[in-house]
């Protein structure tokens, strides 16, 4: 059960993907949650580190495109400076909000990943849309609180997914 849960990958942030270790596994798209994923939460004007890592996948030709639960309006704001195409309302943990957004770049479900900091909505909804995933360390460290008993389970299931499948590591890139 607690296999539903399980991340392809688990790497300290989204900023250490490089498009070479995406187009070694295939990997032509990214999909990406928005809050304390690519920006902070409380924080929606980004970082200098998250303008670059944009740029790059830019440069190389793999679209990033946001899955988030927000609203559109919210979802909007935020990545409006970054010109990112997005999928608001994508309620996650189901498939819906993924579906949508890798069909709209017309790739294969195995040439994406979706790359999140919760296991309970990002990597879940990733696994029931059979595509690939990164699980990502928080960019901050507080939540908002609709987040919170998130965390407070994913605590739960991270011991289990770790004491079953104890090659899952934080890595400082995708392996």
């Amino acid at each position: 059960m607690f296999s539903n849960y399980k991340p392809t990958w688990m790497v300290d942030a989204i900023y250490k993907v490089t498009p070479e270790q995406l187009k070694k596994h295939g990997i032509k798209a990214v999909l990406t949650d928005l809050d304390n994923t690519l920006i902070a939460w409380n924080n929606p004007d980004g970082t200098e580190e998250l303008r670059a890592w944009l740029e790059i996948m830019k440069e190389a030709d793999i679209p990033v495109v946001v899955v988030s639960n927000n609203n559109a309006e919210r979802v909007a704001r935020a990545v409006e400076v970054f010109d990112l195409a997005y999928v608001a309302r994508a309620l996650k943990p189901l498939s819906r909000g993924i579906n949508k957004a890798y069909r709209e770049l017309n790739v294969d479900k195995n040439e994406v990943v979706m790359v999140g900091d919760q296991i309970m909505t990002d990597i879940r909804a990733a696994n029931r849309a059979g595509i690939k995933s990164i699980l990502v360390k928080p960019v901050v460290n507080t939540d908002s609180w609709k987040t919170k008993m998130n965390r407070f389970l994913e605590k739960k299931i991270m011991k289990k997914l770790l004491k079953k499948h104890p090659e899952m590591k934080w890595q400082g890139e995708l392996q």
